[in-house]
């Protein structure tokens, strides 16, 4: 099991690239999670919804996704809430303190799940959540060290030391934990490293002699283009515009943001986040993302201006699941599923209606009949999937394409609408600018593979997998 420090540390990719090495060296391996906090989701080939991470982490260990490997996902909604999605479907909205009485009845299904990955695969990477000693959370926890006591997992604890602090973070989490739970920690591994080890190295000891915890490793810091944890992503801190500049609206509920990853790949392309009118500039292309909250982020749109600013803009605007209810016209919710109707933008020829029953399967098809400086599209494949609750209808045009079109407003409900045709994109927005960038075909999907080879040949050389498999065995009692 891989526990960190805190939120941030890394544990996401250590447990990524741990599943991309065993499967190098012909184990059977499988992600899991049991409770995942986060907006980025995914839809499996039998349309359940699980964290993106678990996602990668399975494709990382050469596995088809399953629900087993994220069998609770908190979608939050609020501050104070969140949806619960119990093996891969919504069980409904909880508020904090009422998820906190809640959670131990969902023992069973994450044990369930646990159980039917075990039986299938050599070596199951468990990924914690946050910290393991959040004092006020530890009471039947079941995400971090009473996961590892269910499962009987022995743990590598992470600390981010780029943040700076990270032998206190070490040495406290050690310290605040109970004797049992302290004797799980089988090795320490201190992640995104700058500098000279050999200067480090002092402080390595003393934490061994301070925790009695051997470190497994120093990991590098690393910049991978692979999906992050939503709320912590360094790319979303991105402000810089290239010779193609992509702006993406920061929503509040942000969800999904990694629909634009691929863009990131191609050279003289850049993906930055706004959150306010001063930072959008003109950009070549406009992006609506999803959001778990599609009524409330409109409105904070509307308040602080962005709205106006977006209904002025003459470039390319491109809307994705709660972007592209947005962009239509009237969203009603008389169900009560995110609580309040609210009128779109009115710039796509469509209305949505908000239904209790969500949406989720894979899809894949041919764009077609597009409009304006994106028309060039019409015609290239796509594969992804759609998660959503809203019911879009309009003009006779809607139901027959998966991408509407008016003008150069663009919408559609797929997540990895661009994966397939992203060089298609920039070079319609290069024609439009009078600019040439050479040649912008990619292919994602080997993009990805070398990024995971890379984080796997990095975390590998850094760590002691002798001793990783020495822990594996049942060793350094």
């Amino acid at each position: 099991m891989i526990q960190g420090t805190m939120s941030g540390a890394g544990k996401s990719l250590i447990a990524a690239a741990l599943c991309r090495i065993f499967a190098q060296d012909g184990y059977r391996a499988a992600p899991f999670k049991s409770q995942n906090m986060a907006l980025n989701s995914y839809v499996t080939r039998d349309g359940l919804e699980i964290g993106r991470a678990q996602a990668l982490q399975a494709r990382a260990a050469k596995a088809e996704p399953t629900v087993q490997m994220n069998p609770i996902l908190l979608k939050p909604t609020s501050d104070n809430g969140s949806q619960v999605i119990v093996n891969g479907a919504p069980r409904g909205n909880m508020r904090a303190d009422e998820y906190f009485r809640y959670k131990t009845s969902l023992i069973p299904d994450i044990m369930n799940a646990f159980e039917a990955l075990a039986a299938d695969n050599d070596i199951i990477v468990i990924e914690g959540a946050g910290s393991p000693a959040e004092i006020n959370l530890k009471e039947n926890d079941i995400v971090n060290m009473g996961m590892a006591k269910m499962a009987d997992a022995p743990v590598l604890l992470v600390g981010d030391i780029d943040r700076g602090g990270v032998f206190a973070q070490l040495y406290g989490t050690v310290e605040l934990l109970e004797k049992d739970e302290r004797e799980r920690i089988k090795g320490i591994i201190i992640n995104k490293f700058r500098g000279d080890l050999e200067i480090l190295k002092p402080g390595l000891d003393m934490i061994e002699s301070l925790t009695h915890i051997r470190v497994a490793g120093v990991v590098p810091y690393g910049r991978y283009n692979l999906d992050d944890e939503d709320s912590l992503s360094e790319r979303l801190d991105a402000k810089s515009a290239d010779v193609i500049d992509i702006a993406v609206i920061r929503l509040p509920r942000i969800s999904n943001f990694t629909d634009f990853s691929v863009f990131e790949f191609i050279d003289g392309v850049s993906v930055r986040y706004v959150s306010s009118v001063s930072e959008l500039g003109e950009p070549d292309m406009l992006i609506i993302p999803g959001s778990k909250s599609t009524a409330a982020d409109l409105v904070w749109m509307r308040e602080n201006g962005l709205e106006a600013a977006i209904k002025r803009y003459k470039g390319v605007i491109f809307g994705i699941c709660g972007g592209y209810q947005m962009l239509g016209g009237e969203i009603t919710d008389d169900g009560g599923a995110e609580g309040e109707s609210v009128r779109g933008m009115g710039l796509l020829p469509i209305r949505t209606e908000f239904k209790t029953e969500k949406v989720r399967r894979r899809v894949s098809g041919v764009i077609s009949d597009l409009t304006g400086t994106l028309k060039p599209l019409s015609g290239a494949e796509y594969e992804g999937y759609e998660i959503h609750i809203g019911v879009s209808s309009g003009d006779t045009k809607v139901g027959d394409t998966k991408v509407v079109s008016k003008g150069n407003v663009y919408g559609t409900y797929v997540h990895g609408i661009f994966d397939k045709c992203a060089d298609k994109v920039v070079n319609c927005l290069c024609n439009k600018k009078g600019v040439t960038l050479g040649d912008t075909k990619i292919d994602y999907d080997s993009l990805v593979e070398r990024e995971l080879d890379r984080l796997a040949d990095s975390v590998r050389e850094s760590l002691d997998m002798e001793f990783i498999y020495e822990i594996l065995n049942g060793g350094t009692a």
